[in-house]
């Protein structure tokens, strides 16, 4: 495959849009993760459970996407994981301050 046909491919002119494609595949594959997590833990517990790595997952896999968003100039979407990222952090906090605490 010829770099103009894997440029065209992905809808990308130049060599940094196509590390930010790059980039935001990377958080979509690290917030696709966090369902694995999940799942996987469920599964064990024979139970559904959400564990610590779900948030962490959500997090990472939300900032990437958010800075591959901001980039993309791209409205909706920053909105979107804007509130995610609120909601993972949050999470999390309550996660370590229930620790914390006990």
């Amino acid at each position: 495959m010829s770099i103009e046909t894997l440029f065209a491919w992905l809808h990308v002119a130049n060599w940094v849009e196509f590390w930010w494609v790059m980039i935001g595949l990377g958080g979509q594959l690290m917030f696709t993760a966090r369902f694995l997590v999940q799942w996987i833990a469920s599964e064990r517990a024979r139970d559904s459970v959400v564990p610590l790595a779900f948030w962490y997952f959500s997090l990472a896999g939300g900032a990437i996407l958010f800075a591959y968003a901001v980039y993309r100039k791209d409205p909706v979407f920053i909105l979107g994981q804007s509130m995610g990222l609120f909601i993972y952090s949050r999470n999390l906090w309550l996660i370590h301050a229930k620790r914390r605490s006990a």
